[in-house]
């Protein structure tokens, strides 16, 4: 579902993304804050659950057709999509708020903070179609499932169970 605004916020997302995870290695600060550094690890790790977890999801309830796994034909809203609508744009904010906390360094969080900013702004690109994809269906959906906010979305989920 790709237009040529996400295509033109690709470039500089692209450009910002390497630049800080190059940066991140460059400019690595062993002497900084250990319990920092931790925090960014688990982050890292956070953001590996948010990123390859919608590959098996689609793949198993999306009716994928093609090669792509985002070729989905039918709206998935359960697994890690009924915690947060767009999990993968989230992978990414992630990553950038790790890398600065594991190198600690402000060139490295602000390169991220640019990325995590173009990341955002694709996911309303990323809404528009698929509101044109899945229509009202997806509209409900959205005042369900919170945009990348996965404590609100796991509190949801907590709270309707019971």
């Amino acid at each position: 579902m790709w237009n040529k605004k996400m295509v033109f916020l690709s470039i500089p997302l692209t450009i910002f993304a390497v630049a800080q995870i190059l940066l991140a290695f460059l400019l690595y600060n062993p002497q900084a804050n250990e319990t920092v550094i931790n925090a960014g690890w688990a982050i890292l790790f956070l953001s590996a659950v948010f990123g390859w977890l919608p590959i098996f999801t689609f793949r198993a309830k999306g009716g994928v057709k093609g090669r792509g796994y985002i070729q989905t034909t039918v709206l998935v809203d359960s697994g890690i999509y009924a915690i947060v609508r767009h999990p993968q744009y989230l992978a990414g904010i992630l990553i950038n708020i790790a890398l600065a906390l594991i190198s600690q360094h402000g060139l490295v969080a602000l390169t991220g903070v640019a990325a995590a900013v173009l990341y955002y702004l694709g996911i309303f690109d990323e809404e528009k179609g698929c509101i044109e994809k899945f229509g009202e269906e997806y509209i409900q959906y959205m005042k369900r499932v919170p945009r990348i906010n996965f404590i609100l979305g796991i509190f949801r989920i907590l709270l309707n169970r019971h």
